[in-house]
């Protein structure tokens, strides 16, 4: 495991996740969301988040933190490993919500209140998103090792099992 993708529903936990992976392996961490976003709220070209995320892939080790189905595939072809936070939509609706107010090492502004574009695209994620993460993984992840967790109390207990390895 050196080359990691965290993937998920946004609010899932995926950037927690992540943090504490890294914590544990010592694997460089990657947030997408800091590359795509900027403070005041713009984004970064297609082209200056692709250099970016290819600057990410010259490296031995990583962890990615994020989902942009865009780079998907080229990012399922790079990594050893996938996390795939696969929860119901009201844990994530509540992952969202618990953050409101809170500074956030992986989002370059603080959430204050639900962004109604977001949240739509959030609801529709499992009918929408999900099916094409599985598409994705089904023609580009074989042979790569993908751990999907249904709950936090499955991530945490991975975790816990991970750092006692990892000692």
């Amino acid at each position: 495991m050196k080359k990691v993708m965290v993937i998920g529903c946004p609010g899932s936990g995926k950037s927690t996740f992540s943090r504490e992976l890294h914590r544990i392996t010592g694997l460089p961490l990657f947030y997408l969301d800091m590359l795509y976003h900027r403070p005041d709220r713009t984004t970064a070209s297609n082209e200056e988040f692709d250099h970016q995320l290819a600057g990410i892939f010259q490296q031995d080790q990583w962890i990615i933190d994020g989902n942009y189905i865009r780079t998907l595939p080229v990012r399922l072809a790079q990594c050893d490993t996938i996390f795939w936070l696969d929860y119901p939509l009201e844990v994530c609706l509540q992952g969202l919500e618990s953050r409101f107010g809170k500074a956030r090492e992986d989002m370059p502004w603080v959430e204050e209140e639900w962004d109604l574009e977001f949240l739509e695209f959030v609801k529709s994620f499992p009918a929408v998103s999900k099916p094409k993460i599985q598409s994705l993984m089904e023609e580009y992840g074989r042979g790569k090792k993908i751990i999907i967790f249904h709950s936090r109390e499955m991530a945490a207990e991975f975790l816990d099992t991970s750092a006692v390895a990892w000692g």
